[in-house]
């Protein structure tokens, strides 16, 4: 027990060190063990929504996407994006300058890959999307949600 006790003080010292605060868990309302998110997932679903990860740009479902719908959540098929507010931000990834419903999404602090960066996480499960930066078009707002195809299934009008 004390091994262990030792063990999470070095760590904590090493975050702190390096400028990185321990991750408090949320609870979301939706939760479920890494096993179930295996069954009801993908595989590109599940290495980018649970462990968090990205598609390559440019080679992906939904980037390129000119066709009218809504972006579902491919874990809960909760509505997210529209095509309405899809545009081509030359990235290589769906782009989009604002969430259907706001309360659908959640921003989270990103400090992964030595970056400091907003994730954009489901706010019912908690799942990784992708991420939010503050070039969008200034038109629209000035946000750019840049989201991975893997975590949506498209649902056409």
């Amino acid at each position: 027990m004390r091994q262990i006790a030792s063990i999470t003080v070095i760590v904590l010292m090493f975050l702190t060190a390096c400028g990185q605060q321990p991750v408090k868990q949320k609870k979301y309302p939706i939760t479920k063990t890494d096993t179930e998110w295996k069954k009801l997932l993908s595989p590109t679903a599940y290495q980018i929504m649970v462990e968090r990860g990205t598609e390559r740009p440019y080679h992906n479902a939904y980037y390129n996407n000119h066709e009218k719908g809504i972006y579902v959540s491919a874990a809960t098929g909760e509505p997210l994006f529209s095509s309405d507010d899809k545009y081509d931000s030359g990235t290589g990834w769906p782009s989009f300058t604002k969430p259907i419903n706001s309360n659908a999404i959640e921003v989270v602090q990103d400090n992964s890959l030595g970056m400091s960066r907003d994730e954009i996480v489901e706010a019912k499960t908690g799942l990784h999307l992708g991420h939010v930066f503050d070039d969008g078009p200034k038109d629209k707002g000035g946000l750019r949600y840049c989201m991975n195809s893997g975590a949506f299934k498209f649902i056409k009008k």
